[in-house]
């Protein structure tokens, strides 16, 4: 048995956090200053987690190595089986043509450009973002917008700007599930906080929108779709989130919200005076003139119908229970963790919600896609093993950042900086959202800011007197607008648009909203913690 210490270190709680903190110190040096690649900086910081562990913390070698093989099974599964299975989709929908029906279905929408950039950049961004996050909605909306016409520079930073109120819900839930995992919380709470903060991103982000493609009078023009588009975004995601299921808040919002555009008469009008010229100095594709057949575009729509018919059958209580039965529970070998109060930690258990997962029920909509579409069966099974291949440096990345928090975590390193942080009181509730949003700006990753960044959170808010559930929320909530000024993101935009080295440039023009939108969330997340906005809370 291995009885975690807060104080390993010369008995002081300060040189032990200073020593526990080396791991994250160590990551965030290698990808912000030495710009090491993810993958090799996740991996230095296992190493160091493993050596802190094992040499400060007196954490057996063999626990050591149990924890951060644990950590390695859960971002293969559930997490990356997500990832794997959301992308596998998008590529058949690629590979058959039916994305490009469905990006001149989009531009038929509206030829108000402000409006497209909703539909485009917000709305199927988000949708996007639901079903595979990790850059691939900056990417496929970046270049929607530049065939639509948009210059190369406004398309990245429309579409970054864009990507942020469903970050905590992308990738079916991902984050907020890694938040649960890591932190012991019910998925169900973190999923309702986080659910009572972002929402308010979502009321805010589509004014910003038409206000970054035609300037004031963008807004003053478009401000009532806009809106409409944004209070249906915010209603959708908190009712999900809260009342139904965190892995469909981000499809019912992106469908909500598409839906309130679409029904705002003034979208379908056309701009009163042409849109700024520096906003469509790009070429039009001549391909959105093309005529597509009603039958063929349904099919084009039809993957991401079939995704939440699937995970809405689901939900289903009945069938909830039916899909829970598949779940395994294992005891984790060689770890035996308890807390200083002598507590059983949690990675002593492991649960493998088989069938049930996000992934799964993707793989099932997968499947009938496949048929949908009319793709082979070894066409789909090449397209699934080509996914595999693209993201192997993403799926190398998750692995080892989910074991470094896994490691630091059991070992007790998390544990250490948290109670050290708490000195912070009532600051900490006005700090927690910038520690999320450090985490992806330099991770790229909600999910990695949330396995980093989560149980420290706990730990200092129970220590501090805080909602652990609301500071780990925080924690995701402001990662999210930490995605824009990502390197990783950046590098995303600008290769996608033909802007390859330019990630300075767009890095000028997103980070003052960046940080605006995350004072914004800081003062929110405040006010949840004290009587001025706790109510909100669940």
């Amino acid at each position: 048995m291995y009885v975690q210490e807060l104080e390993p270190v010369a008995g002081s709680l300060g040189l032990s956090a200073l020593v526990a903190a080396l791991p994250l110190v160590i990551v965030l040096v290698l990808l912000g200053g030495v710009r090491m690649k993810a993958h090799l900086a996740g991996l230095t910081g296992l190493l160091a987690a493993v050596l802190v562990a094992w040499l400060a913390y007196g954490m057996p070698l063999d626990q050591t190595a149990s924890s951060a093989v644990q950590g390695a099974v859960f971002g293969l599964f559930p997490i990356l089986w997500i990832v794997v299975n959301a992308l596998w989709v998008y590529r058949m929908t690629v590979r058959t043509r039916h994305f490009d029906i469905l990006r001149r279905s989009f531009g038929r929408l509206s030829d108000d450009p402000r409006i497209q950039a909703l539909v485009v950049a917000f709305c199927f961004g988000a949708l996007l973002e639901a079903l595979a996050g990790f850059g691939a909605p900056v990417a496929i909306c970046s270049v929607m917008l530049v065939a639509l016409g948009f210059a190369p520079v406004r398309a990245a930073v429309v579409s970054l700007v864009a990507n942020t109120a469903p970050v905590a819900f992308g990738a079916m839930g991902t984050p907020v599930v890694t938040l649960a995992q890591v932190t012991g919380l019910p998925l169900d709470d973190v999923a309702s906080v986080v659910g009572r903060q972002t929402p308010l991103l979502a009321l805010v982000v589509p004014l910003l929108l038409v206000a970054l493609v035609d300037g004031r009078r963008g807004l003053r023009e478009t401000w009532v779709p806009a809106l409409a588009c944004g209070v249906a975004f915010a209603v959708a995601q908190f009712a999900a989130a809260n009342y139904v299921s965190a892995q469909l808040a981000d499809i019912g919002a992106a469908l909500l919200g598409a839906g309130a555009l679409v029904a705002v008469p003034h979208s379908r009008r056309p701009a009163a005076e042409p849109v700024h010229a520096a906003v469509l100095t790009g070429v039009r594709s001549e391909e959105l003139d093309e005529e597509d057949s009603g039958r063929e575009v349904v099919r084009a729509y039809a993957p991401y119908a079939l995704i939440v018919a699937v995970f809405s059958v689901a939900q289903i209580p009945a069938v909830k229970d039916w899909l829970a039965k598949a779940t395994q529970t294992y005891d984790w070998p060689f770890l035996d963790v308890v807390d200083p109060e002598g507590n059983p930690a949690g990675g002593n258990v492991f649960s493998l919600p088989v069938v049930s997962t996000g992934g799964t029920l993707v793989l099932f909509a997968g499947v009938a896609t496949a048929v949908v579409l009319g793709v082979h069966a070894r066409v789909a099974m090449k397209e699934w093993l080509a996914t595999v291949h693209e993201l192997r440096f993403a799926i190398l990345t998750v692995t080892s950042v989910l074991a470094l928090a896994y490691v630091m975590n059991l070992s007790g390193q998390a544990a250490t900086i948290g109670h050290f942080v708490a000195a912070a009181g009532a600051g900490l509730a006005f700090l927690s959202p910038v520690l999320g949003w450090f985490g992806v700006a330099v991770s790229g990753s909600d999910t990695s800011a949330n396995a980093l960044f989560g149980a420290l959170q706990v730990t200092a808010a129970r220590e501090s007197g805080l909602s652990p559930e609301l500071l780990a929320a925080a924690n995701s909530s402001g990662g999210v607008l930490g995605k824009m000024i990502s390197p990783q993101n950046l590098t995303i935009a600008c290769a996608a648009v033909g802007l390859a080295g330019r990630e300075g440039d767009l890095l000028r023009k997103v980070l003052p909203w960046s940080l605006g939108l995350l004072l914004v969330m800081c003062l929110i997340v405040v006010g949840q913690s004290t009587p001025v906005l706790g109510w909100m809370l669940p």
